[in-house]
């Protein structure tokens, strides 16, 4: 039996001084515990840094998307060279993985990239991924590596999904780190400030919006830090940070995919009928939907809202929106297949 899947995420603050210099005691407690972790787990790291790392050598850097994507290009392989270092004194080798959004909403380019990790870690290798910020498109742009991250957990099955952050946890009212949260809900992520880095793109909201769709995925989540002696080894025994429990989920990993890795093009707005026909796996007809928002092709994916506008599924178009539009009176036109619909 393979070994189960752990995707760690460490954001820019985590590795990194405020200066933007890389934290190299840090990156040699990450190749330490993770070579232990490698034991039971098949890895794969995502990591920022590549910005910090790299933007000391652009002049008068203020910070605009032509610098950031120029210090990327310097960072990435800085960044690298240094895993490189510290793991292979523990006989791993690391491979570079720079992804873009649309490697997620392409199912069969998805699937390349899970081929390819696959076939990484049967020769022991652990990849570690980031964005390809040099080339990527800002419209495409994933929000940052904490979407990365949970994009990579959800379509891979992952069993645990760790957030590594500068402050070891969600803090209650208090400041103290809450160690166990069962459901991400609004009062959850009413606990969250908005506070982030100089040098990094999230923050505690983002951690607590991606912890949400990991979960109802069926992965568990753990957003620790790694300033306790073995921070990572504890914290994949619960034992440091904050722990949120995986939802039960009846998923397949093409169901999951869609409901994580897909670009929505649109929405779509049904009544109460519809609703519960979609409650008792129906498929989404014409007939039961109240307004066609947006513009999206066939096969292109949508969002399915209630008609207090909440979002309560996920679904691939059987037809472009036009033409949904013109039949939304046809009796038993089928907009999305129930195959295609994911309930959230």
């Amino acid at each position: 039996m393979s070994k189960p899947i752990v995707v760690i995420k460490f954001g820019t603050a985590s590795i990194t001084h405020k200066s933007g210099e890389l934290n190299e005691e840090i990156l040699q407690e990450i190749a330490r515990q993770v070579s232990i972790l490698s034991a039971d787990y098949q890895i794969v790291m995502v990591s920022s840094g590549a910005v910090g790392a790299g933007r000391g050598y652009i002049q008068h850097y203020k910070g605009t998307i032509a610098e950031r994507k120029a210090a990327a290009a310097i960072g990435n392989p800085l960044l690298l060279a240094k895993y490189t270092q510290y793991f292979a004194k523990y006989g791993i080798t690391v491979a570079q993985s720079l992804c873009e959004r649309h490697h997620f909403a392409n199912r069969n380019q998805f699937l390349q990239l899970k081929e390819t990790y696959q076939e990484l870690w049967n020769n022991g290798i652990i990849p570690i991924a980031n964005e390809n910020d040099v080339v990527s498109n800002l419209e495409l742009k994933f929000s940052d590596n904490d979407e990365l991250a949970t994009l990579i957990a959800t379509g891979f099955g992952a069993d645990t999904l760790l957030l590594c952050t500068s402050v070891g946890g969600l803090l209650d009212a208090d400041k103290n780190i809450i160690p166990f949260i069962p459901k991400v809900d609004a009062s959850v992520l009413g606990l969250a400030n908005d506070d982030k880095s100089s040098l990094g793109l999230g923050g505690m909201i983002s951690k607590l919006t991606y912890t949400r769709l990991a979960t109802r995925m069926g992965t568990r989540v753990v957003i620790f830090g790694m300033k306790p002696a073995d921070g990572m080894l504890k914290a994949i025994n619960n034992q440091n940070g904050t722990s949120f429990a995986a939802q039960k989920v009846a998923l397949n990993a093409r169901q999951k995919w869609l409901a994580s890795g897909s670009l929505i093009a649109g929405k779509v707005q049904v009544d109460t009928g519809a609703v519960l026909a979609l409650e008792n796996r129906k498929s989404l007809l014409a007939v039961g939907i109240k307004k066609v928002i947006g513009v999206f092709e066939k096969s292109e994916v949508f969002e399915i809202l209630d008609e207090k506008k909440n979002v309560i599924a996920i679904a691939r178009a059987r037809e472009s929106s036009k033409v949904i539009t013109e039949n939304l009176k046809t009796q038993n036109f089928e907009v999305a297949n129930a195959d295609d619909i994911v309930i959230l």
